[in-house]
């Protein structure tokens, strides 16, 4: 094992579009250039790739393309969608489209037509294995990132601030978990990957009643026209997701000091009355293409593909026939047998926290307005979370929706503390 130690000011852990914009917003801030912030960022996967598993052919953004990288904080950066489209040459042609919602394909070549232009930043290919105190005296003034690479080699960077967004990790319910390694068990989140390795099956089952369950059940629907797809879901119907203009403000950056500002039993009610906006809903039009799928099987009389709502997983169980799982609904307990399962159930939020289990006793509760994690008066190394606060800071934490203003919060905290430990130093020289 051999440990390379190199020393930033700044080390953003995952590369995915919350600290894509950072990166943005660094780029853009002259004071990181006046006072020469080093910083670079760690990513496991071998290249960019946002949501690689759920890029379907026929699958539309949900929010307008101005909520890019930048539009919001600087709509003169050059890392808009409409910089990227006119150097991509498809500017007038994506005016004739006449659309705010761009395809996720198109996004997602966006995305990494930006994180190409800090390649020389981010390091591809090593996985965060630890996060370590460096103790100076009794203070916490800076923390070590170990990586490991892909060879096995680990390499060790020391840092005084970390910016960790690392994405949600895949929520696989209970009843599934023994079957890990199964392959023809999969989370929405390999979808695309995994779906290709299974032949052509007769009979599939997708789990959940959002987006992504909606969406993988009509791609399963046009990929195998002749197999049994069913969409089993614990509600009674697929929801429409509400985007009205008025509901749509509570995504707004400026609604984050709204939020912020309530006790956190204001906030909880808040985001539970608001839940529909964003969890287990579904876009009308692609409710109304489903409905209409299934009615056209009433006027033929095949009807290989169906919803089973009000189902309750009680069972699951691998075999050499397939996947049975024993439903419990509405017409009592029914067994059915599938060649494969998909599991569209979602993401939990939290994994930052076993990530950074070496600084465990140095970290306090809750996060500050700026996102800075709260901790100990004896750390004084910034810990700054992207896309977990959504308990502090509202719905649109997770989403893409608040991603420029959002950066430059961060960035302006980074050159606060900066700024403010170099007046200390000059202060302690004069001293």
């Amino acid at each position: 094992m051999s440990i390379e130690t190199l020393e930033y000011d700044v080390i953003g852990l995952g590369f995915g579009p919350a600290n894509l914009a950072i990166a943005v917003a660094l780029d853009e801030d002259r004071r990181v250039r006046e006072h020469g912030l080093r910083y670079c960022f760690l990513e496991k996967k071998p290249a960019f790739e946002w949501h690689g598993g759920m890029l379907l052919e026929d699958s539309r953004m949900q929010i307008s393309f101005l909520k890019d990288l930048a539009t919001l904080r600087n709509p003169s950066s050059r890392y808009t969608f409409v910089s990227y489209l006119h150097e991509k040459r498809r500017l007038e042609a994506f005016i004739n489209i006449s659309t705010f919602t761009p395809s996720r394909l198109e996004y997602n070549d966006y995305l990494g037509w930006a994180a190409a232009q800090f390649s020389d930043r981010v390091h591809y290919g090593e996985e965060v294995i630890g996060v370590e105190p460096v103790l100076d005296g009794g203070d916490v003034t800076r923390v070590k990132v170990i990586s490991r690479l892909a060879d096995g080699r680990t390499r060790a960077r020391i840092t005084r601030n970390l910016v960790v967004s690392i994405g949600g990790e895949p929520v696989v319910p209970e009843a599934f978990r023994p079957l890990k390694g199964d392959a023809r068990v999969m989370h929405s989140s390999s979808y695309l990957e995994r779906i290709q390795a299974c032949g052509e099956p007769k009979r599939l089952a997708v789990v959940g009643s959002g987006q992504s369950a909606a969406e993988i059940f009509s791609d399963l629907c046009g990929r195998y026209p002749s197999a049994e797809v069913s969409l089993v879901m614990r509600s009674q119907a697929l929801r429409p997701a509400d985007d009205s203009p008025f509901i749509n403000e509570i995504f707004d950056p400026s609604y984050t000091d709204v939020v912020y500002g309530q006790s956190p039993e204001e906030r909880e009610a808040f985001i539970q009355a608001n839940a529909q906006t964003n969890y287990s809903v579904v876009n009308l039009d692609l409710i109304e293409s489903i409905y209409h799928r299934l009615y056209l099987q009433k006027v033929t009389g095949h009807a290989p593909h169906n919803l089973l709502p009000q189902r309750n997983i009680e069972a699951v169980q691998a075999g050499d026939a397939g996947i049975r799982l024993t439903l419990s609904g509405p017409e009592g307990v029914e067994d059915r047998l599938y060649d494969a399962v998909v599991l569209a159930t979602g993401y939990r939020r939290d994994g930052y926290k076993r990530l950074l289990g070496g600084l465990a006793e140095h970290l306090g509760e809750g996060v500050e307005r700026d996102y800075r994690l709260c901790c100990q008066p004896q750390m004084t190394a910034g810990i700054y979370l992207q896309g977990c606060c959504e308990a502090s800071h509202g719905l649109s934490d997770t989403l893409l929706s608040v991603l420029a203003i959002r950066s430059q919060e961060v960035v302006d905290a980074l050159m606060d503390s900066l700024q403010q430990r170099q007046s200390a130093g000059v202060a302690s020289a004069c001293a």
